[in-house]
């Protein structure tokens, strides 16, 4: 129902307006029991909780990474390697890739979501056979902290190809053949550290960022085009 307005302006061509609801006044009466029209403002996007995700690139010399989005930004928590002699035995390699994730986890506990790279074939069986021996050692090192690695079913997995594809495109040219230091480039400039920042000898601990930046780029879940600005 339209109401009878309870102040009035005028402007200069004689019109007369609401001075509650701005409706223009039409045979007295106004609009004021209607409701407000919508906000022309964009809303903002709503804030999002910081979160935190463990990446694995694994062999029996594994790397291994946490890195904790914030607003849709990526930030570098800690990443390392640990690097097995081929003179032991797979039951002690095995064992030293189990504690390794343990201390890390342990420390830079808790997190949301845990992803490795995906494992495609080998070179041969033995290559295959330490692959998963590595994953083994993982998964007992993840389990009694409540983890388990997160198995996408769905296409792009995260396979080497595509990891280095996904995360050298900061660089100009997606190039999913992309050697480690060239890989190391990109996650550098993914997570805005310095161009001299250290990662480990063979660059198992900058492999293991790029697994993370690959599933969150995968997912939507930072903000590309600032990052690539």
């Amino acid at each position: 129902m339209r109401t009878l307005p309870k102040r009035t302006t005028t402007d200069d061509a004689g019109n007369t307006y609401c001075s509650d609801c701005g409706a223009k006044v039409e045979g007295g009466y106004c609009n004021c029991d209607l409701p407000a029209p919508p906000s022309r403002r964009k809303p903002k996007p709503p804030k999002v909780k910081p979160f935190r995700v463990l990446g694995l690139d694994l062999s029996l010399s594994p790397g291994i990474a946490a890195i904790e989005v914030r607003n849709r930004q990526p930030h570098l928590i800690a990443a390392t390697s640990v690097a097995t002699s081929s003179d032991d035995p797979d039951a002690v390699r095995s064992a030293v890739v189990e504690s390794f994730v343990s201390q890390f986890v342990y420390t830079h506990r808790p997190f949301d979501v845990v992803v490795r790279e995906d494992f495609t074939s080998g070179r041969n069986k033995r290559a295959t056979q330490t692959i998963f021996n590595a994953w083994a050692s993982a998964d007992r090192a993840l389990y009694p902290f409540g983890y388990i690695a997160l198995n996408i079913e769905d296409p792009p997995k995260l396979a080497p190809t595509y990891v280095k594809k996904t995360v050298t495109e900061i660089l100009g040219k997606a190039n999913g053949k992309a050697e480690k230091d060239e890989v190391a480039k990109a996650v550098r400039k993914w997570l805005r550290l310095p161009d001299d920042y250290p990662f480990t000898k063979g660059y198992d601990d900058s492999d293991a960022c790029a697994v993370i930046l690959a599933y969150l780029i995968r997912e939507n879940l930072i903000d590309t085009s600032v990052a690539a600005a």
